[in-house]
């Protein structure tokens, strides 16, 4: 029980510092205090001698392309569907129902913050591909957060060895990076905006997490490992 307490608290204390990370990094945003980090990070990442062509072979890009769609609306919602389908299928309802509510309340949150900030988006360099809203938070980065982490922590939760746990989280924080990594590189978002999407996201995924571990031991959400049952067959 000591070990289950000092768990809960050490995740809210995880959540709450990544909130404060967040609202610190806000508060710098809106002053204009970061411009600055903001414009090294995006020129470094250009060649010197022309701000229009990213550093590294011209294939890179179309690699970076590649891996900024894992954190697009449409691979995501099809990520989400996907395992609440299966979750819904084996009777796992709740569970379903619990992660397109994490997922979807991710999304309107990313949105709102969107909204409230309303920063432009880096105009110092081309962008790489197009968009379509604010740029505060990075919504690429939090949502990919959110869904990621989310689900890693769900199937963490079936495997009894620690090395496939770790082996499931490392790819799920590494799924996270390299999609914030990759807007920063086609230059779509200032390093802010990635940093503010990967601290409100972890933390939102974190505090889904404790929840549903919360309503699983209480009974309201089924465990991915809970028994189906089986039709009975009778014998003639």
């Amino acid at each position: 029980m000591i070990h289950r307490e000092i768990a809960w608290l050490a995740g809210f204390l995880v959540v709450a510092a990544a909130l404060f990370a967040f609202a610190s990094l806000a508060g710098e945003v809106l002053e204009g205090d970061t411009l600055g980090f903001d414009r090294l990070i995006l020129l470094a990442l250009r060649s010197p001698t022309d701000p229009n062509m990213p550093i590294g072979p011209r294939w890179f890009s179309e690699v970076a392309r590649d891996v900024t769609s894992l954190g697009g609306i449409p691979v995501l919602t099809g990520v989400t569907l996907a395992v609440a389908g299966y979750l819904a299928l084996t009777r796992r309802r709740a569970a379903a129902l619990l992660i397109l509510s994490a997922v979807g309340g991710g999304t309107a949150l990313s949105t709102m913050l969107k909204l409230a900030f309303h920063r432009p988006r880096p105009d110092l360099v081309p962008h790489a591909v197009e968009v379509y809203t604010a740029s505060f938070p990075s919504g690429h980065a939090m949502l990919s957060a959110v869904t990621y982490l989310t689900l890693g922590a769900l199937l963490m939760r079936v495997q009894p060895l620690w090395g496939v746990k770790a082996y499931i989280l490392a790819l799920a924080i590494l799924a996270t990076l390299l999609v914030g990594a990759s807007r920063v590189y086609l230059g779509v978002h200032w390093p802010t905006d990635v940093l503010a999407g990967w601290c409100v996201g972890a933390a939102w995924a974190l505090l889904c997490w404790l929840v549903a571990i919360y309503l699983q031991r209480g009974g309201q959400v089924e465990t991915v490992t809970t028994e189906v049952a089986k039709p009975i067959v009778r014998s003639e």
